[in-house]
């Protein structure tokens, strides 16, 4: 299979104005995009996907959504979510959040590529639709944004705004970088910001997986990455983030490295529900 799927997308030359290929080259990240590029081959080369591709992706969204719950505070079994259709109540909500916004995502493609922040206001409209907070648009002053696992000080309404501005900005011009670069680097910064009054995490692992299928890395959408960041652990996932939020080379790394290996779990994660589909035991 041609390896054009880790660094898919739009690929202007690279040069001054292309910062995230700078972090393509930090140390360990190489290896980390042909890690994720071989574990991605792997999956897409099955040869389930031929027939049932369709099953598989439907199956990595519903895994997906649990996991992006999970991590953000609501751990259902799978078998549950299967089971369930009311998640009207308490911690319900949360679950329900996640399975709307797997939905959803997968119709925005096309606007992500003209509009990034408008895909953002809509996934949080999507999100929070059945809480009573001002939805559809990021913080304004005085406002304070309701993430309970990232305990980190949140940037003010203004650094908001102007951040979100230059990572629209980024995303428009494209990169050379590879897609596992972008989409850790959109990830990490919509935590890092937290841009909406609620539900950003849910928000911030969508959109990463967004970027992992309209890059062309994951056409599919097969390979859940939010599996992976809930099996490396909440506490794995914050200090990676830590990482991001300091701007080293080195945090920087780190957490790109720790999208790569939450990926490839993703990635492992559909390669055994087409093993078990070829045993007709799924």
């Amino acid at each position: 299979m041609s390896t054009s799927r880790a660094s898919a997308g739009p690929t202007p030359a690279a040069g001054p104005a292309d910062p995230l290929v700078a972090l393509g080259e930090l140390p360990g990240v190489p290896e980390a995009v042909e890690s994720v590029r071989k574990a991605v081959d792997r999956v897409y080369g099955h040869r389930v996907m031929r027939r049932r591709s369709t099953e598989i992706t439907s199956e990595a969204a519903l895994r997906g959504a649990r996991a992006s719950a999970a991590l953000a505070g609501a751990d259902w079994a799978l078998e549950e979510l299967r089971r369930r259709s009311d998640f009207s109540l308490g911690e319900d909500r949360t679950v329900g959040a996640a399975l709307r916004l797997t939905a959803e995502a997968g119709q925005l493609l096309s606007i992500w590529r003209q509009s990034p922040l408008r895909v953002l206001a809509r996934l949080h409209l999507v999100a929070a639709a059945d809480s009573d907070d001002t939805v559809g648009r990021p913080r304004k002053a005085g406002e304070r944004a309701d993430e309970p696992l990232i305990e980190l000080a949140q940037p003010d309404a203004d650094e908001v705004a102007g951040r979100l501005d230059g990572l629209n900005s980024l995303l428009l011009a494209g990169s050379a970088a590879p897609a596992l670069v972008t989409a850790a680097v959109v990830h990490g910064e919509l935590l890092a910001l937290r841009p909406f009054t609620s539900r950003n995490g849910l928000i911030a692992r969508a959109a990463e997986r967004i970027v992992l299928v309209g890059s062309g890395l994951d056409p599919k959408s097969i390979c859940p990455a939010e599996v992976g960041h809930a099996e490396l652990g909440r506490a794995a996932y914050v200090a990676a983030l830590d990482g991001y939020v300091s701007g080293t080379p080195e945090g920087m790394a780190a957490w790109i490295t720790h999208c790569g290996k939450a990926l490839e779990l993703g990635a492992r994660e559909s390669t055994a529900v087409c093993e078990a589909l070829q045993r007709g035991a799924a």
